[in-house]
């Protein structure tokens, strides 16, 4: 679960503090340089005068005649309100799109021309022997076109246009939605996998791997699970991604293999008096709430599954999205399979998620 705020920050916009007497924004990482290149920017020493200066960073795009002073205006005021790993991810797109878009007027962009740029995007790949070669980016021209779109339907909202110049009037395909089915047998043999130490990193993914398999929660949620907010009848989560959108949330009601995986998680632990059920070393979240990144638990995952390739029949690797994707696919209907995820959109876990082979009785022979 997300960090509550302090006493002091609660009722102040998003990323503001009190600090030291005076109200500052913390700068998305990657920001910097909107912000005079700091990571905190003070605002003033009082709420009007922190609401003044905001308003005067902000006033300055408020109007906007090229594609690249949009963008600027989109990583200020809309970036920073989204989860912390896709304001990386967006603010990488905006970069991107100013290059190519950057001195554009606003109204110069047509559909044809988002056509041309998800068919000439491309980028630089290195080989094991050293050479590189540039390939097509299919998947990231989409992604960055989607932030493009997202900063079009807020200049209409802004007022800079009347009309999104291409929304509804482009279908560009994407790449096709994985299909790794993980077997059971698979699982098994990720169980087997023997722990050298009483409590640490095998038993830890392991635990991992079967709370994963009954509950479907995603990684973020399930590295920010912490035990005193465990509730009598189960264990009750706000998705991290959808937080800030729907604020959707889901019980998972208690059940003797959601205990035992629940106690297999607590034994594993190096630290017993950590509140997160997933801690390092120092008891601490593998999640970096400024980053949005959890090095050390990609690292355990890595060594993990490095031993699962030497020690068992496994061949083909697998992440922990396809165990999430395996919990919606064991799902006895599409119904349970939303719940477990809790998605608001059945099409997303039908697509994306349920990955076995639709099951259908042949009809009787005639005749």
């Amino acid at each position: 679960m997300p960090r509550a705020r302090k006493t002091e920050n609660k009722g102040l916009p998003t990323r503001w503090q009190l600090y030291h007497g005076a109200y500052y924004y913390r700068v998305p990482v990657g920001m910097e340089a909107y912000w005079d290149g700091k990571k905190r920017f003070r605002l003033g020493s009082t709420l009007p005068e922190a609401y003044r200066t905001w308003a005067d960073r902000i006033g300055t795009l408020d109007k906007a005649a090229t594609v690249g002073q949009l963008l600027d205006r989109y990583a200020l005021e809309v970036i920073p309100t989204k989860a912390v790993t896709t304001q990386a991810q967006n603010q990488i797109a905006v970069n991107r799109l100013r290059v190519t878009f950057g001195t554009w007027p606003l109204t110069a962009i047509e559909p044809h021309h988002i056509y041309t740029y998800a068919d000439a995007r491309t980028k630089e790949v290195k080989h094991p022997d050293g050479s590189t070669k540039r390939v097509k980016a299919r998947t990231a021209a989409l992604r960055e076109l989607e932030v493009l779109s997202h900063a079009y339907t807020k200049a209409v909202q802004w007022g800079y246009l009347k009309r999104h110049p291409f929304a509804r009037e482009v279908r560009l395909e994407g790449e096709k939605p994985r299909d790794r089915y993980v077997e059971d047998w698979e699982i098994e043999a990720c169980l087997s996998i023997p722990s050298r130490r009483k409590r640490g990193s095998v038993l830890a993914a392991q635990a991992y791997i079967r709370l994963k398999l009954i509950t479907g929660m995603a990684r973020g949620d399930l590295l920010r699970l912490r035990v005193p907010d465990f509730a009598a009848d189960g264990i009750e989560i706000q998705r991290h991604k959808t937080a800030g959108s729907s604020g959707k949330k889901t019980l998972y009601l208690w059940t003797d293999d959601l205990r035992a995986a629940v106690k297999d998680a607590l034994t594993a632990r190096p630290v017993d008096i950590s509140p997160w059920l997933f801690c390092n070393r120092s008891g601490e979240c593998y999640l970096d709430e400024e980053t949005g990144r959890a090095g050390g638990w990609d690292s355990l995952w890595r060594g993990f599954m490095e031993r699962v390739m030497a020690e068992t029949e496994v061949s083909e690797r697998f992440t922990e999205h396809d165990i999430r994707a395996k919990a919606a696919s064991d799902a006895e209907t599409l119904e349970h399979a939303q719940a477990l995820l809790s998605h608001a959109d059945p099409s997303t876990t039908k697509r994306i998620y349920r990955r076995k082979a639709e099951r259908v009785l042949p009809l009787k022979a005639k005749g």
